[in-house]
């Protein structure tokens, strides 16, 4: 099995999609882990292309791997994004609920009410646009303060997850700009899948999997810095 200690480059979104798909955890951006990234192990011009017709082909990939594979995309490393393959994020999620579904969470006094009124509103409608789910819901400069904290906070507790990314178009049709997000839950964008699974073992029981997994495909990295992304 490849591992991210290993010389190898991402040329294709195929080729990004079979990593996902052989490691579990591909972060998008660098982190305390050396080599653990997609940005680190990215082919020449496949990062991005700073010419005329603004080609960012690993950005552009986004949102065809999450849809075609039915993983798992958002915050869950420290505020920095990262893909989760199906197989994987049951027990991720498991973990960082700590076993609780949303409403028990709230029940039990470990959820805000500001956390509650976003997450309800984002359930009742995904999947749903972030520049949506912020009008339907009054957030913004004269709204509603917060949404971008809690959106992540909600993602990193893998109760939300990205489910795609929609370009703006013109009025002729054409896409420009910067792909927006498109949330939903796990619950409704993987379906049964991770329903099934997600608390078919205790938190601590999903961690121990996490960990032994992330040292097998991270040979480089110590246990507590394992340990310390996975917070």
């Amino acid at each position: 099995m490849i591992t991210f200690s290993d010389d190898f480059k991402i040329a294709s979104m195929d080729e990004l999609i079979e990593l996902i798909d052989q490691l579990g955890f591909v972060p998008f951006f660098t982190n305390e882990i050396e080599g653990f990234s997609i940005e680190e192990h990215i082919a020449p011009g496949c990062w991005y292309y700073d010419g005329d017709d603004g080609f960012w082909p690993a950005w552009e990939w986004k949102g065809p791997v999450i849809n075609k594979m039915k993983c798992a995309y958002g915050k869950f490393l420290r505020n920095k994004a990262m893909y989760i393959s199906p197989r994987w994020f049951p027990d991720f999620a498991n973990y960082r609920r700590d076993g609780y579904d949303f409403d028990a969470r709230y029940d039990d006094g470990l959820s805000s009410f500001h956390d509650r009124e976003l997450y309800e509103l984002l359930d009742a409608n995904a999947p749903v646009m972030s520049k949506n789910l912020k009008k339907i819901g009054d957030y913004g400069k004269n709204g509603r303060k917060g949404f971008d904290t809690m959106i992540t906070r909600l993602q990193k507790q893998c109760y939300v997850v990205i489910s795609d990314f929609r370009y703006m178009t013109d009025k002729y049709g054409n896409e420009y700009g910067w792909g927006v997000a498109e949330y939903s839950t796990p619950e409704k964008f993987l379906g049964r899948k991770f329903t099934d699974n997600v608390y078919k073992r205790k938190p601590e029981e999903s961690l121990g999997r996490i960990v032994d997994h992330m040292q097998k495909i991270l040979p480089n990295a110590a246990e507590s810095q394992i340990l310390k992304i996975l917070k």
